[in-house]
């Protein structure tokens, strides 16, 4: 098809041309005759400091001077942030641990979850019919519980007030137990299967099993299952409350991640990006919807969500099984604990996701993290039946040392093995 040429035939191009031509002249004439035009450019150009006879606005390599004599008012306004910015002290990262506890009998099971930090300074471990204590203060080892018959220990969570303990058994029981006293306070059924992951939410504790159930329990009163979530298909491996209370997020080993609205106990987000067992889950310390991730063998990845909107922020591929993840709360820094081929401690800094260090030590996969509670120190689990110390997230910001100690070791710094039973 042509394309559409209008017709001039009707118009006479020598009288348009002579027209608006005529117009251009008129205007010209107009500013000549206009007796305030000049004076308005003349006023104009000295407000701005210009000579009238120079253009306004011009390519060069420099601005003008200004008039001998002028002080601009605003100068210390656009100042004021002008000066040298202080440098950032570096961190070395320790390279070895402060301290190893011999852990025997530690059950090599990706899917447990066997080790916690509580806010009074104890660690608590289960190896496999056993929970021991360890106080970090005073290096003080205790026999919490022993499990009876076949059963085993297969998930512990501290609760906020440091002084009970919620552990899981492999009989599909949970128990809360008096960390002081040690006595058992009360029993939580529900289950059907082996209790893989705990997570506490002021008095509600949420409970994830094999039988692919999430369960939340009021430990208040007696009818204490108040919710019961559905959405994974196999075990719940991962379950972590967010620290304001709003969202559970929880992993599973058929590789889904799934994000929960607390207010409605309803899933806000079914998300699909690993290829492997979500264990591995963390929550940002300063950015309450940034969500931290890592997946089993067949992924190797640490993956990045916005659980507000559900949204892929970032995902590296760190080459081996990722275990276990903890936010650094005075760094803008996240570690994370792998499995085969070299298993290693890396510490990478976000949202780069640079590698800032790389501990290595542990001869068999490092199975579980936790901090201490002033967020100094980490504690790792293998299955190379040791727990390491790790001083790799430096002081908070204005902190001392306290009389050259060092948070989290019992006597000093001295490196030596101790068996925990």
């Amino acid at each position: 098809m042509d394309r559409f040429i209008p017709n001039r035939s009707a118009s006479n191009l020598d009288v348009a041309n002579y027209n608006v031509s005529r117009e251009a002249k008129d205007v010209e004439n107009l500013d000549a005759l206009s007796p305030t035009k000049l004076e308005y450019k003349k006023q104009l150009a000295a407000n701005l400091g210009q000579d009238d006879s120079a253009r306004i606005l011009a390519f060069k390599q420099k601005a003008p001077a200004p008039a001998e004599g002028f002080e601009n008012h605003m100068a210390a306004l656009y100042s004021a942030n002008a000066g040298p910015r202080p440098k950032k002290a570096f961190r070395a990262v320790p390279q070895q641990p402060d301290r190893i506890l011999d852990a025997p009998d530690l059950v090599d099971d990706y899917y447990l979850n066997l080790l916690d930090w509580s806010s009074t300074n104890a660690v608590a471990v289960a190896l496999n019919q056993a929970v021991y204590l360890w106080n970090a203060s005073s290096g003080d080892i205790q026999e919490l519980l022993s499990a009876q018959g076949e059963d085993y220990i297969t998930s512990l969570s501290w609760a906020a007030d440091g002084k009970h303990l919620a552990v899981g058994y492999s009989s599909a029981l949970t128990q809360i137990w008096d960390a002081e006293r040690c006595k058992p306070v009360r029993n939580l059924g529900g289950h059907a299967a082996r209790v893989s992951s705990l997570s506490w939410n002021n008095h509600t504790l949420s409970t994830g099993g094999r039988d692919s159930l999430i369960l939340h329990h009021d430990v208040r009163v007696r009818e204490h299952v108040t919710a019961t979530l559905r959405g994974h298909e196999q075990e719940v491996c991962g379950l972590k409350w967010s620290p304001n209370g709003t969202q559970l997020a929880s992993g599973g080993n058929d590789n889904l991640l799934m994000i929960w609205d607390a207010a409605a106990d309803r899933a806000t987000h079914r998300i699909t990006a690993h290829q492997a067992a979500v264990k591995a889950l963390a929550w940002c310390p300063f950015q309450s919807n940034l969500l931290a991730t890592g997946g089993g063998t067949a992924d190797r990845t640490i993956k990045f969500h916005n659980t507000h909107t559900g949204a892929l922020l970032n995902s590296i591929d760190t080459g081996s099984q990722v275990c276990s993840l903890q936010w650094n709360r005075h760094e803008r820094e996240l570690l994370s604990s792998h499995g085969f081929s070299q298993n290693q401690l890396c510490l990478w800094k976000y949202p780069s996701m640079a590698k800032v260090a790389e501990l290595t030590g542990h001869t068999s996969r490092v199975l579980h993290l936790a901090q201490s509670p002033d967020g100094t120190t980490v504690v790792s689990a293998a299955a190379d039946e040791t727990l390491r110390f790790w001083r790799c997230f430096g002081e908070p910001a204005g902190a001392a040392p306290k009389g050259g100690a060092k948070p989290g070791a019992a006597a000093g710094s001295l490196l030596r093995s101790v068996n925990i039973r």
